[in-house]
């Protein structure tokens, strides 16, 4: 069982106030965020049950994902959603120098923009490190370079097997709130988890008067 938290603390987002962990708003709005994609099938379905309650979200895809199913991730940009730079490798950043780091998220970027070259949004400037791990050079280095570092306020653990379903849901209804930048997984592993609490999310707060939002900056 990981120890991170399923609210991220206040004083995490003091600590590192260069990067964005929330977007602060008064207006009932959630940011859904989906890592580890695309992948066959699972991203297919997010996608269908995002579109049936209306919502946007963004996709942070890893590049070698990308390359194996190029048709998916065009799916993503054909339904209005947003992307974003999840490395090449699926890195740990605490154990990856910066040098190797950074070549790593510039070969996915380098994939990013050829898959985009003829959308007007083919600026993507956004980067979330594979298990929230990112070192200050890192970050001072991916910053020069213009990525906007998207971190978050609730996270599902819908990922980790030790957890039920119902725990899931738990975690994101009770914890999210205005602005809340909210972690799932497009991927096999979370797939139980995520698929059981993916549609119930968007009904509860739908039903509480929310719009799900794109990240853009």
């Amino acid at each position: 069982m990981t120890l991170t938290p399923i609210k991220t603390p206040l004083v995490a987002k003091k600590m590192f106030p260069n990067y964005v962990w929330d977007i602060p708003t008064d207006d009932k709005i959630v940011y859904l965020t989906f890592d580890d994609g695309p992948t066959p099938e699972i991203t297919n379905w997010v996608l269908n049950t995002l579109k049936s309650f209306h919502a946007k979200a963004t996709f942070f895809c890893i590049g070698k994902n990308i390359e194996n199913y190029p048709d998916i991730f065009q799916d993503i940009l054909n339904e209005g959603h947003t992307v974003g730079n999840h490395t090449y490798n699926h890195v740990k950043g605490w154990k990856t120098k910066a040098k190797d780091y950074l070549l790593d998220i510039e070969k996915t970027q380098g994939i990013l923009n050829s898959q985009m070259m003829d959308l007007s949004s083919s600026n993507v400037n956004l980067f979330r490190p594979p298990y929230g791990q990112i070192t200050p050079k890192q970050g001072k280095e991916l910053m020069k370079l213009g990525y906007k570092i998207i971190m978050w306020d609730v996270i599902s653990f819908d990922w980790d097997k030790t957890i039920s379903m119902e725990t899931c849901l738990n975690n994101v209804t009770t914890k999210s709130t205005n602005g809340s930048i909210i972690v799932f997984h497009d991927s096999v592993k979370a797939s139980k988890n995520m698929q059981y609490t993916l549609p119930k999310v968007l009904k509860y707060f739908s039903e509480k008067g929310y719009s799900f939002k794109p990240l853009i900056f």
